[in-house]
């Protein structure tokens, strides 16, 4: 019922939200219109209210889920309908004013017949919301108690608490760990209450974990195991909270305890909690388990609490927790079962909860590779259907049952992506924008409510995260197979997303049209069956495989769609995509990676576009008439594309990326500066020394100072064979840049003026120097906000550099191409460093005796030391190599530390500590990522 809720949301909130825009908005004056628009309103406004109740109803019956079955597809159609009806009457009044429009629109309401076909759907429309309220009524759905239904279930993590020890796997290391922080007593100063909490997605075994230091000895009810002092029995039945909680603390005042709380749910629920446990100096523990990640942190605000976050079990764990179960023993499985397990554990994903239900499912099914390649098949089905993996389903949806719909609808919506897939953020979030799933929410604007969401999921645990930037924050998500396999069925059954490939064949058997098409894979027979659909009701088409493109219908069968995405498809440019002017709706389209060379004129018809993104393709030029566009937000254009003329016509511009600047008209450079939105800048600038080239730079310098006062807060230029030292003359300052990148072999000869201590915003910064100084650094120490800085230079310094300052610094990487450095750290510098990267120049260290001040870097956690040995001795080269080692062993935090030749680090390391800003200047390459 949640999922079915949650789908139905998907399409009432976007609707209710545009016929609230329509009655604002000019359609909204014409009386004829506006009394239509009230009906709907109403009507539909009753029916999400009773909708949004049956939310709290744990097992609905059937009668329950017919209605909401019929007010989903109600809702599509009547959005379908408003958004026809909008565009037919938008193509007449687009010349003149209101009154010409309102003109245009009565002669276009008498003349609605059945050739418009418009007239007869809102017939139609009025007729089945009648329906649907007789449906209600003749269900006595309103008489419904709409609370959830209060019983009691056996918690089907009940077995976790009464594991048999022997039975558990790759709990050792994490167990002794836990065990040694708890015993842990340094000194009468760390006898105080301590937490631990362990967080984690549902199903990693926190509960387990968390239970095996003490598992023979559960505390199920603490107040009455906790003896009192005159041997009395304590009956707490008409205790209230707050009675409850004194007599504890009273009780554990004196006393040594451990305590176990599984399963915090919010930071309220935990504020709450620990109330009854007192800070006694007697060395208590408190042991936390919770999904979230925000609750975890609110369980552990001192430094001597510890979050711990569950990881997924190895290959070699999940291989012999697996066996184990089935056939006693890691080492008797069949050969011919060999390749069918390991897929089964590749959808388990290193779930202890998942491979311990499906085992249990396989150890009771006959030892063929056929009944285990139907169970491999079917886990989805499975999960939902099989009572053997009924506890496995619920312990999954418990976190999904806890959403509020708005990110149930955002979360079922990652269906459309393959298995395995990394789903980046931006990407996700616009299309969830295209999709009308999310709304301006108390002053911030739709992006900002979209990447909360997304950050929600990844806090809750719903998603993986997946590149980790510097200040923190992920830019991509993964789905754990398992959480994949229910949201794609719950989708199916709801009608919300169809997928085709990836062992889902979903054409038949579902209510009502295509909504949402993601299509992975594709043979003949359902090439055929596509082609017989109506496809005029899908609203998303996702296509992930490049066979599968020239097979696929027009796009003039497509009508209704808001987003197109056909990011990574090789065979694009095979794919007649003229009829693209017809997708009148588009909102978003995505087509980077592909070989498409030239852009179809018709582009220019796609007057809703937000989002525009061909980055990594040959295309050059844009289309004549492209500034068009006034909606475009985001224009992520191929590496060397031309900037389209009246570019400053499109104001709605809020990023440009994969721009050529001197392949450019020098006028549409400078008319960059009249696009007062615009927040992000990715561009290419090589030349030289010509008199054109200098023209180019004046204008882009032009534009810079006039977006100097804006929003700009992300500058990136790659290029060669030129130079940005007229950036020394950006005036005002671009006080609210974030991150500056440069990107090719050009360099600055000093730090440039613009990068100054007064850009208290800017975090990331990409910098080449001619040469590396103690004055450059003590100015770029100087930036309060800088948490990760990457430094290339090209000049060797003759003597050390001593780095001083970075009050914020949590990254910092030097690195070059030719040249080396002796760089070295003083007390107080760098006081919230963990990554560092360095190149050392052995032979300039020999004479400061290699030292590094690595101890005075208090936060360090990882460090990779490049050496140069050029000039040096194979014996000064070991001198320098153990000099680290033991600074770093002599660290309180003992920081992970590589050692080796220059450039000679492994690629694993160098991305560890560089992340992808040093991948770009190697290859240069535009995405979106």
């Amino acid at each position: 019922m949640e999922v079915a809720v949650s789908a139905s949301h998907g399409v009432m909130g976007p609707l209710l939200g545009k016929l609230a825009d329509l009655l604002a908005g000019k359609y909204g004056r014409i009386r004829g219109v506006r009394g239509e628009i009230l009906s709907l309103q109403v009507e539909l406004t009753s029916m999400h209210a009773a909708l949004k109740n049956y939310t709290m109803l744990e097992d609905p019956d059937v009668e329950v889920m017919t209605w909401i079955s019929l007010l989903r597809e109600l809702a599509y159609d009547t959005e379908d309908c408003i958004d026809k009806f909008i565009r037919r009457l938008g193509k007449r009044g687009r010349r003149g004013g209101f009154k010409e429009l309102l003109r245009d629109t009565t002669r276009f309401l008498k003349s609605l017949d059945s050739r418009c076909g418009i007239a007869d759907q809102i017939d139609e429309l009025k007729a089945r919301i009648k329906h649907v309220k007789e449906v209600k009524d003749c269900y006595k759905l309103s008489e419904i108690p709409c609370s959830k239904t209060e019983h009691a279930a056996v918690d089907p993590r009940l077995c976790a608490l009464f594991a048999e020890e022997a039975h558990l796997v790759g709990v050792e290391g994490p167990r002794d760990d836990l065990v040694k922080w708890m015993l842990k007593e340094e000194n009468s100063s760390t006898k105080d209450r301590k937490v631990l909490s362990i967080v984690g997605f549902g199903g990693l075994g926190k509960t387990t974990l968390a239970n095996e230091p003490y598992i023979k000895n559960i505390i199920k009810d603490v107040i009455s195991q906790v003896p009192c002092q005159d041997g009395s029995t304590k009956d707490t039945s008409d205790w209230d909270e707050k009675k409850s909680i004194a007599k504890l603390r009273e009780l554990l005042q004196d006393k040594r305890y451990l305590v176990i709380v599984d399963d915090i749910w919010s930071t309220q629920a935990w504020n709450n909690i620990k109330c009854a446990f007192p800070y006694n100096n007697c060395s208590s523990r408190i042991i936390t388990t919770t999904r979230i990640i925000d609750v975890a942190r609110s369980c552990c605000p001192g430094s001597d609490d510890r979050v711990y976050e569950m990881t997924a079990l190895s290959d070699l764990h999940s291989k012999r927790l697996f066996l184990k179960r089935i056939f006693g023993s890691e080492d008797h499985c069949p050969d011919m079962l060999k390749e069918s397990s390991n897929e089964i554990l590749k959808k388990c994903g290193g779930l202890p909860l998942a491979i311990i239900s499906i085992s249990s499912l396989l150890a009771n099914r006959p030892v063929v590779k056929e009944e285990w390649e139907k169970i491999r098949r079917s886990i989805g089905s499975a999960l939902e259907n099989n009572q053997s993996l009924e506890g496995m389903s619920k312990i999954l949806l418990l976190s999904y049952n806890d959403l509020p719909p708005n990110l149930k609808t955002c979360l079922l919506y990652l269906s459309v992506f393959p298995e395995d897939y990394v789903i980046d953020r931006e990407r996700l979030v616009r299309r969830w924008i295209a999709e009308g799933f999310i709304s301006e929410e108390r002053g911030q604007s739709q992006q900002e409510v979209a990447e909360i969401y997304f950050y929600e999921l990844v806090n809750k645990s719903m998603v993986q995260p997946e590149d980790i930037g510097y200040d923190g924050k992920a830019r991509a998500c993964r789905v754990h197979d398992m959480m994949l396999e229910i949201i794609i069925s719950k989708s199916n059954e709801d009608n919300f997303i169809v997928v085709i490939g990836g062992g889902q064949t979903t054409l038949a058997n579902r209510q009502g049209f295509i909504r949402r098409l993601s299509i992975q894979q594709i043979d003949v027979e359902l090439v055929h069956l596509l082609a017989q659909e109506d496809l005029s009701h899908v609203r998303s088409l996702t296509v992930t495989c490049s066979a599968c493109v020239k097979h696929l219908p027009s796009l003039a069968k497509f009508e209704a769609l808001r987003v197109l995405d056909f990011q990574g498809c090789e065979g694009l440019e095979e794919y007649d995509m003229k009829s693209i002017g017809k997708l009148l709706q588009l909102k978003y389209l995505n087509f980077p990676a592909t070989r498409i060379s030239k852009l179809p004129s018709e582009i220019v018809l796609l007057r809703d576009l937000e989002t525009l993104h061909f980055g990594a393709t040959p295309v050059e030029e844009l289309p004549i008439g492209f500034a068009q566009l006034t909606k475009l937000q985001h224009l992520i254009a191929g590496g060397w594309t031309i900037i389209p003329k009246k570019i400053g016509n499109m104001r709605n511009l809020r990023e440009i990326s994969g721009f050529s600047i001197t392949g450019s008209p020098a006028d549409a450079v400078e008319d960059l500066g009249n696009l007062p939105g615009l927040e992000e800048i990715d561009i290419y600038l090589d030349g030289g020394e010509s008199d054109e080239f200098r023209r180019h730079e004046e204008m882009l310098l032009s534009s810079l100072c006039k977006l100097g006062s804006c929003k700009l807060r992300s500058l990136r230029i790659r290029g060669n064979d030129g130079s940005l030292e007229f950036l020394g003359s950006w005036s005002p300052l671009p006080f609210t840049l974030q991150e500056f990148y440069m990107v090719g072999d050009y360099c600055f000869t000093k730090v440039p003026e613009c990068i100054a201590p007064a850009l208290t915003s800017l975090s990331f910064l990409d910098i080449n120097l001619a040469e590396l100084t103690e004055e450059g650094l003590v100015t770029l120490g100087e930036l309060p906000a800088l948490l990760h800085l990457v430094l290339w230079f090209r000049t060797r310094p003759d003597d050390r550099v001593i780095v001083r300052g970075f009050p914020s610094l949590k990254q910092f990487t030097i690195y070059s191409n030719d040249a080396s450095a002796y760089v070295t750290f003083v007390k107080g510098s760098m006081p919230k460093l963990k990554k560092l990267d360095l190149l050392i120049n052995v032979s300039t260290a020999k004479t400061y005796g290699f030292h590094l001040g690595i101890e005075h870097l208090t936060c360090l956690k990882q460090a990779t030391a490049r050496l140069d040995n050029r000039g040096a001795t194979p014996s000064e080269r070991k001198a320098a190599e153990a000099v680290i080692r033991v600074e770093a062993g002599a660290h309180p935090n003992h920081p992970a530390v590589t050692i080796c030749d220059e450039y000679q680090c492994s690629e694993e390391d160098s991305e560890d500590i560089c992340g992808d800003e040093k991948k770009s200047k190697e290859d240069g390459g535009t995405d979106e990522n």
